[in-house]
């Protein structure tokens, strides 16, 4: 007997960061934040500073690579009171579940945030079956797949 469970592609991931890295050190180097809205997901990654040019987004199988560059100020004849901006490369690896159209991604930067909407893939929306009453005595039977629930 199978038990339905609500999917979230995203759970296994921070489930498995945390254990590994600590949230505090995972969100510490890259914070985001991961929500989903209708049929899509999105993420917010802060990277405050990071040379626009250098952020990178990349999908290979299952896994998504975001990359970013903040280079420091180099002054010279400079006497440093306080030096704690971090400088140098970013990157962050979530690994995804299925069920999402990753070829369909879009990503913004604005603010100093990095923002990754992602559809969710048409074959793992939810969708309705309609059932078909059939007579007593008759021998059709007719069971549908329809579109996804509020589309027609």
């Amino acid at each position: 007997m199978g038990v339905a469970t609500r999917f979230d592609p995203f759970q296994e991931m921070d489930r498995l960061m945390g254990q590994v890295f600590g949230s505090a050190r995972a969100a510490g180097t890259m914070p985001m934040d991961l929500y989903r809205s209708g049929d899509h997901y999105v993420l917010h990654v802060d990277l405050p500073g990071a040379d626009p040019g250098t952020i990178d987004v990349g999908v290979e199988d299952r896994t998504l690579s975001i990359r970013a560059q903040r280079t420091s100020r180099t002054e010279q004849d400079v006497q440093w009171l306080v030096n704690e901006r971090p400088s140098g490369t970013y990157a962050r690896q979530l690994t995804v579940g299925r069920g999402l159209a990753l070829d369909k991604m879009h990503a913004t930067y604005a603010d100093g945030v990095l923002t990754l909407s992602i559809p969710v893939a048409e074959e793992s929306k939810p969708r309705r079956v309609e059932v078909q009453h059939v007579a007593a005595g008759s021998d059709a039977k007719q069971i549908d797949s329809a579109a996804p629930a509020g589309q027609s």
